[in-house]
């Protein structure tokens, strides 16, 4: 599915993904920087991916793990830093929110800096439990 505003583009296509702006984008985040492009393609394979792309390149990514029934995890939200402060984010956000396949769904996700971003749709701060694996 393809949503369309000016001159940018959001898709799930996921054979528009740039693996490598992809990588480039998380490696400058605190949640990703350390992940490998093979850990990012698994996941990527393993997700709805949304892609922004303005006149053919990749600013941004999304990715949603779901089961398209009962619960949607949004992660993985970045945008480029030049392309920021222009409502990108909150367009891919809204794209992913509407998503066909997704809407009807309870969605949930975890930021330690973005809360007010999230705000603007509807998403309330609320304790999370995590569990981490042990390297062994």
């Amino acid at each position: 599915m393809n949503w369309t505003k000016d001159d940018f583009i959001v898709s799930d296509d996921t054979a528009l993904i740039n693996i490598d702006v992809v990588s480039q984008l998380l490696s400058k985040t605190y949640w990703a920087s350390n992940r490998t492009k093979e850990t990012i393609t698994q996941s990527i394979n393993n997700s709805i991916t949304f892609g922004t792309y303005h006149k053919g390149k990749q600013i941004a990514f999304a990715r949603v793990v779901t089961d398209k029934s009962v619960f949607s995890w949004i992660l993985d939200v970045v945008v480029d830093e030049s392309y920021r402060g222009n409502g990108l984010g909150q367009w891919l956000i809204q794209c992913i929110l509407e998503h066909p396949e997704i809407k009807h769904t309870a969605f949930a996700l975890a930021t330690s800096d973005a809360h007010d971003f999230y705000k603007k749709f509807k998403f309330q701060e609320n304790k999370c439990m995590t569990r981490q694996l042990k390297d062994d």
